[in-house]
């Protein structure tokens, strides 16, 4: 990068060759920009490393799977079959990190050299390193060995979330919206996949080691016998709406106060409906839209007489696709509001969200020690790198978190959640009156998982 003199300001930083290049004429306006590059580069910038190993894995493609597929390895789990499913995520996950970190490496210097972008950089590339070097998966004791790698890498990229928002709203004024949201987009999306088949595999794993799969072994009532690893085969819309209603009446009644008046959640039309889905991602998505409508209705209705206006429920099963619809009368989206709602960056409140931010990795712990990783009763937390447990994801702490902690990405996040198995998510807003949200689900599973578009080889 040395040359130009035009370029001196960035003398003092050590450029990795995958930077992009500073512009030949520096304007006035850009001098934000100069101070800011060497500020975060003085921080830690991420080292320079050979790029012939990930230029290799970089030409490799990514290969989809569908929900039916990932239930191919688990109907009828024979050892063959576990290490197959081993030895797909053995090669997706390196394969998969390494297509975002050439992603992360297209952007501007400076963005990269933000502490926060930083660190995710270098959890990817810690990971990547890691999990190239595993060789071919042939017996069940390299299975085992590979589960609690990757249990021990999921553990790590536990803040990749909100350290990825927080990075991209302090990068805010040194991109362009459109290029924030598709690198978020890209980002996430590419988590989700290789979390998705990589605690499915973990969750195999540990079916294949339960007493009850042997067939000499006596069967008992399984009550998770419509759970092939994390698919749940038989999932209700009915039930999953009316689960996140309960969960979002008492974090909004936990808010408000006791004496809050609380909207009644109405549902109707095809109760029965199910599909194959994840649930956790069902769970986020209707959970956070929920969220939304109950604390507009609460809020709106603190100013009105009255019993607040229901929140309707509409479940329509159609031969595809099965679609919900959320209705509230909270008042509509503010104009001012309404540009940014599928931005994780910009808007009129991201300082706010920045704040909130700083409070999530905390919470994703506490949220962790709860629910997956509960200590025993001497007080002895299990092994982190036990697989044989419950493998927690971001999606506990951001659904449980309290309603005045306000981060600015739950729509984004689960209008990603929504496309990862070809849905949608739309919302239409009404200012002064209310808020109507439709979600597409695909019924059959048959859709292969919406991957991002391969990197580009040249980053430079």
């Amino acid at each position: 990068m040395a040359g130009s003199a035009s370029r001196l300001h960035l003398r003092s930083v050590m450029l990795p060759p995958v930077a992009r290049r500073i512009p030949t004429t520096v304007r006035l306006k850009d001098c934000y920009r100069c101070r800011q590059e060497i500020r975060w580069a003085s921080g830690g910038a991420p080292p320079w490393r050979p790029a012939a190993i990930l230029d290799e894995w970089v030409q490799r493609e990514a290969r989809p799977i569908s929900l039916r597929q990932l239930t191919f390895f688990g109907r009828t789990l024979t050892e063959y079959r576990l290490l197959s499913s081993a030895n797909y995520v053995r090669t997706e996950l390196p394969t998969r990190l390494a297509h975002r970190l050439r992603d992360m490496q297209t952007l501007p210097y400076v963005v990269v050299t933000n502490p926060h972008m930083s660190h995710v950089y270098e959890l990817y590339y810690k990971a990547f390193e890691t999990l190239r070097r595993v060789r071919e998966i042939k017996t069940v004791d390299d299975n085992d060995r590979y589960c609690n790698i990757i249990t021990e890498t999921l553990q790590e990229h536990l803040t990749v979330i909100p350290k990825l928002t927080m990075g991209i709203i302090e990068c805010q004024s040194l991109m362009k919206p459109q290029e924030t949201n598709k690198f978020m987009n890209t980002l996430l999306r590419s988590r989700i996949s290789r979390r998705v088949i990589a605690e499915q595999h973990l969750a195999l794993t540990e079916t294949f080691h339960s007493p009850w799969h042997f067939p000499d072994a006596k069967q008992p009532q399984d009550p998770s016998s419509d759970f092939v690893g994390d698919v749940f085969l038989k999932c209700n819309a009915k039930e999953v709406v009316e689960e996140c209603s309960q969960r979002a009446r008492t974090l909004a009644r936990e808010a408000f106060g006791s004496a809050c008046r609380m909207p009644e959640v109405n549902l109707q039309g095809h109760l029965n409906a199910t599909f194959p889905y994840i649930l956790s991602h069902l769970q986020y998505i209707v959970g956070e839209l929920l969220r939304n409508s109950i604390e507009a209705v609460v809020e709106r209705w603190r100013h009105l007489p009255g019993h607040p206006a229901p929140v309707d429920v509409l479940i329509c099963e159609a031969p595809q696709h099965v679609i919900i619809r959320i209705s509230d009368q909270g008042g509509g989206i503010p104009k001012d509001i309404l540009p940014s709602l599928w931005s994780f960056g910009k808007g009129p409140r991201s300082h706010i969200h920045l704040e909130n931010l700083v409070r999530v990795p905390k919470m994703a712990a506490t949220m962790q020690e709860l629910r997956a990783f509960p200590t025993s009763a001497g007080g002895i937390a299990p092994d982190a790198n036990d697989w044989r447990r419950p493998v927690d994801g971001s999606l506990s702490s951001l659904t449980y978190r309290p309603p005045d902690l306000r981060l600015g990405m739950g729509l984004p996040m689960s209008r990603v959640y929504a496309e990862y198995w070809a849905g949608s998510l739309e919302l239409h807003s009404l200012e002064g009156y209310g808020v109507d949200a439709f979600l597409t689900i695909s019924k059959l599973g048959n859709k292969n998982e919406q991957l991002s578009t391969r990197a580009s080889m040249d980053a430079v």
